[in-house]
């Protein structure tokens, strides 16, 4: 990592294979094949990079929230060799990690890539995660001062797409599949009118289990008695199943967009309650980011929706949707640069998101 920005290398060890049979992330398969990979990973990014072990000048790694035992895994094998080499360890929450993918760029290239970053207009900023276990908004006034102003009460929107996909039988991993699916050429976005989930007026909160509920009764009919359903998504032909995908895909990210719309609006209001001034811009950045962000339909209403809101945009290249070492490395550089290290107490936290 040069700069906090430019990625060196990024290895990204994918368990998608590994949980497909299950139709979703075994947490037991996934520590083991943490314990098993993580060294091979770490040696071939410090050669992919092209420096040596004695470069580093400190480790971070994602210590919050995700699944306990991968988590311990890395935090173990970070603190070994934070203290191995001397240096420091800066522990990450990985959902704020996230915002900051859309600063990554690959060094290899000659020019920045177009979403690179600039910190002379960035902040402050709206942010957005929407990822396989998070959905949360939050003010961003820096990269270390986040103010989390929403997040989901049930299904994250990333599980709600693979549960989505596994109603209709789409294969793993359920939401790049759903996606594809929901662009088959003439699938009808609006063949199904899901619910947009609003909860209260002016809500800046996450709701995707009705979505995902209504998607199961459009799938297969309303439960009879003994909770057995009509049918299953073998009696739906292709264009069915398009239109299905389509829909609920417009509908999830819908609620996306209108979280956003509400967040801004409220914002403009604080903000002008602060200046006196009607129609102030409060923030001129919106950073987007978590494995849903790779999903086609949620980038072009994200670029629309910042176009009509006169924002800049930053998404994450694909590359650096999901889960990976470069954001945490990249915030891991700033949190660095003001202090915020950790010491061998660093603990690893499943469920809290700060």
């Amino acid at each position: 990592m040069l700069g906090g920005t430019r990625v060196l290398s990024s290895v990204v060890a994918s368990q998608n294979e590994l949980h497909a049979e299950y139709g979703g992330v075994v947490p037991e398969l996934a520590s083991r094949a943490h314990v098993e990979r993580i060294l091979p990973v770490v040696r071939r990014a410090i050669a992919d990079a092209g420096v040596k072990l004695a470069d580093l000048q400190a480790v971070a790694v994602g210590h919050r929230p995700g699944l306990i035992g991968s988590l311990v895994v890395g935090v173990s094998a970070a603190k070994s060799l934070a203290w191995s080499l001397g240096i420091s360890l800066i522990g990450v929450d990985h959902v704020r990690a996230h915002l900051y993918a859309g600063a990554l760029h690959d060094a290899s290239l000659s020019e920045p890539h177009p979403h690179a970053w600039d910190e002379t207009f960035a902040f402050p900023a709206l942010g957005l995660v929407v990822s396989g276990g998070h959905t949360s908004l939050y003010r961003v006034d820096s990269w270390t001062a986040l103010t989390r102003l929403g997040a989901t009460i049930d299904d994250a929107m990333g599980e709600a797409f693979d549960k989505a996909a596994a109603i209709l039988g789409i294969s793993f991993p359920g939401g790049p599949n759903l996606d594809r699916l929901a662009r088959t050429p003439g699938a009808n976005d609006r063949a199904h009118d899901f619910p947009v989930s609003r909860l209260a007026p002016g809500s800046l909160d996450f709701s995707f289990s009705g979505l995902k509920t209504a998607m199961l009764y459009a799938v297969r009919g309303v439960p009879l008695k003994g909770g057995v359903f009509e049918r299953d998504h073998t009696a739906l032909n292709e264009g069915q199943r398009a239109d299905l995908a389509s829909s609920f895909q417009r509908a999830a990210v819908r609620a996306a967009i209108l979280k956003l719309e509400r967040a801004l609006e409220l914002l403009r209001a604080q903000s002008e309650a602060t200046n006196g001034t009607r129609g102030s811009q409060p923030v001129r950045t919106l950073l987007v980011g978590g494995g849903v962000t790779a999903n086609s339909r949620l980038r072009s209403e994200l670029t629309a929706f910042a176009a009509r809101e006169n924002l800049r945009l930053r998404l994450p290249a694909i590359a650096y949707c999901v889960d990976n070492a470069a954001m945490i490395a990249g915030l891991g550089f700033q949190q660095l640069a003001i202090g915020d290290v950790a010491d061998l107490r660093l603990s690893a936290v499943p469920t809290t998101a700060c």
